[in-house]
């Protein structure tokens, strides 16, 4: 997963034109039946990520509107969900992770677990601002770090819970989506500025540039409602144009 990075400016005196981006058509120009992912009868229920079983079924009905994730299917295998736990802990590692390498983020949050030991709202207002920027967070991420644990966030309550995160300081829609897609396990989860993501739907479906998060939300309409299950088989895609190791499997 990668955070939005900066885009590549124009040379000295060249205009910077939009891009027409040609979408890739689904073959089921509806979209995924809600009832086949047993949803339930209302379409604005909350679908969970609780299992591999969850994701397999969820990818067989996204390869049947979209067959160009077969083929990722077939060579990578089913990913792993890679949830964390649905907490403080795992929102602020998040944070750590924007705009960074995760080797670089997992240094840092290495000397804040280090320092911290049990990480909850009480221990982490214990320790300043400054003395968390010494950590390796940028004054930005260490006022972040302090308004995540004032927040006293309702971690339990779903549908409110992406609303509650935006609210924080610092906690922007990619965090969000993050944590809604990896700790709580939302099944329609959908980061349109992830990175990675962008790069993935490039390569995939032969576009000519990358996608904005606008065309990258529009190409993904017809995901719905299981753009989470899209998600995992681009990043494992990613990882694979890469050469990167896959994500390693959850029992």
């Amino acid at each position: 997963m990668l955070q939005n990075e900066p885009l590549l400016k124009p040379r000295r005196g060249e205009k910077q034109r939009p891009h027409k981006i040609d979408l890739p058509r689904p073959a089921v120009q509806k979209g995924l039946n809600p009832r086949v992912l047993v949803i339930g009868r209302k379409r604005a229920s909350l679908l969970i990520f609780k299992t591999q079983d969850d994701l397999r079924e969820a990818t067989q009905a996204l390869i049947a509107v979209q067959p160009e994730f077969a083929p990722v299917l077939s060579l990578l295998g089913l990913p792993s969900l890679r949830r964390v736990p649905n907490t403080l802990e795992s929102l602020l590692l998040i944070v750590t992770e924007q705009f960074l390498s995760l080797k670089a983020a997992a240094a840092i949050w290495g000397r804040v677990k280090t320092r911290l030991g049990e990480i909850s709202s009480q221990t982490l207002l214990e320790i300043s601002q400054p003395e968390l920027v010494t950590l390796g967070l940028s004054r930005a991420k260490a006022k972040c770090f302090h308004a995540c644990a004032k927040a006293e966030t309702d971690f339990e309550n779903s549908k409110e819970l992406r609303s509650d995160l935006l609210k924080i300081w610092g906690v922007g829609p990619w965090t969000a989506d993050i944590f809604m897609l990896t700790a709580l396990g939302e099944a329609d989860a959908w980061p349109v500025g992830d990175v990675a993501l962008q790069i993935a739907v490039q390569n995939l479906f032969g576009l000519v540039s990358r996608p904005t998060s606008v065309e990258m939300e529009k190409i993904a309409q017809p995901w719905r409602p299981a753009r989470a299950a899209a998600a995992r088989l681009l990043w494992a895609h990613y990882r694979h144009m890469k050469a990167l190791p896959q994500a390693p499997s959850q029992n």
